[in-house]
């Protein structure tokens, strides 16, 4: 078998629900169900209880009633990694940015591999998770990464989990320098926020070895248990040099919305901004508790009688 028919195998064994529906939605069936239906369906097959969009009282569930009605315009510039360099530079300065090498191409064919230094990230600008890393070109396999990067584009990230500001991002692709040690990536800090004051931050760990670990930590670095019990580590994190000024960059991005995560990375004393993500796991996150996953519903205010509150 291979590795796919492996998963969805598993998948079918182990939640046949889930099964249904990531097969309708492979073969398009769910491809014009309207965004209400379809996270219903798809929360009730992931989470394994009905989507109470009526009375949200989870974190997860109020996440998928913010992608319905929560509608403001600039969600989509902040979550494609292309325009959303502009915002960071008025709001935080061009000393946050990872340096841009590349880019912006519609076509892996337009990227010069020449050009580009021994070490760099190219990543799509419209979606999550299609980034592609080089420590050394020397053993680079270009093919392959044209591949995955143009079946990238071609995808819209928005039909996966519905999350709306991604639909009308302009698939792009885009180099920027590797700011790891080595072969060893930087660690990613996310930042949890709600109404601009931040509850946590969750460190990233140990990516370059194919999976990582995280770790929940207070403002104070004290050990926040989020987790289920199998998933939290053991040993710690030291607190970064710069924790403070991290805080204080976060605090300034994320006055505006009533919840954010927002991701940063420290390497060699300097504080990198990564990335905007408004809907957490897309609003499916297994990993944390049920007790988490109460205490941030209770800190995700929702309006009433359409006011915010």
């Amino acid at each position: 078998m291979t590795n796919l028919i492996k998963v969805y195998w598993r998948i079918f064994k182990t939640n046949p629900r889930l099964f249904v529906f990531l097969a309708a939605r492979k073969i398009g069936i769910l491809k014009r169900i309207c965004d209400k239906k379809y996270l219903e369906y798809e929360f009730r097959a992931i989470k394994g209880y009905p989507l109470n969009l009526e009375e949200p009282r989870t974190f997860n569930e109020k996440l998928q009633w913010l992608k319905l009605n929560d509608r403001n315009p600039l969600y989509t510039k902040l979550v494609d990694k292309y325009a959303v360099r502009e915002y960071i530079k008025k709001e935080l300065g061009e000393e946050y940015l990872i340096p841009l090498i590349g880019g912006p191409w519609s076509d892996s064919e337009e990227i010069d591999f020449d050009k580009l230094p021994d070490q760099f990230v190219l990543k799509c600008t419209h979606d999550s998770g299609s980034v592609v890393i080089c420590n050394n070109k020397t053993d680079f396999d270009i093919v392959a990464a044209k591949k995955k990067l143009n079946r990238a584009l071609k995808n819209n990230y928005y039909d996966r989990h519905r999350e709306w500001p991604y639909k009308d991002i302009r698939p792009q692709i885009i180099a920027e320098k590797f700011i790891g040690d080595g072969a060893k990536t930087p660690e990613d800090y996310k930042f949890f926020t709600f109404d601009g004051e931040i509850d946590s931050v969750m460190v990233c760990k140990g990516r370059e070895h194919g999976y990582p670990w995280f770790y929940f930590y207070d403002l104070e670095w004290n050990r926040k248990i989020y987790q289920y019990p199998d998933l939290e580590r053991t040993d710690e994190i030291d607190k970064p040099k710069d924790f403070d000024k991290m805080i204080e960059a976060v605090k300034k991005l994320a006055k505006k919305f009533r919840h954010v995560r927002i991701d940063l990375y420290y390497e060699k004393g300097k504080i990198y901004f990564g990335e905007f993500t408004m809907y957490n796991q897309s609003g499916y996150d297994n990993d944390i508790t049920y007790e988490t996953d109460r205490m941030w519903g209770r800190k995700l205010k929702l309006p009433v009688a359409g006011v915010w509150k």
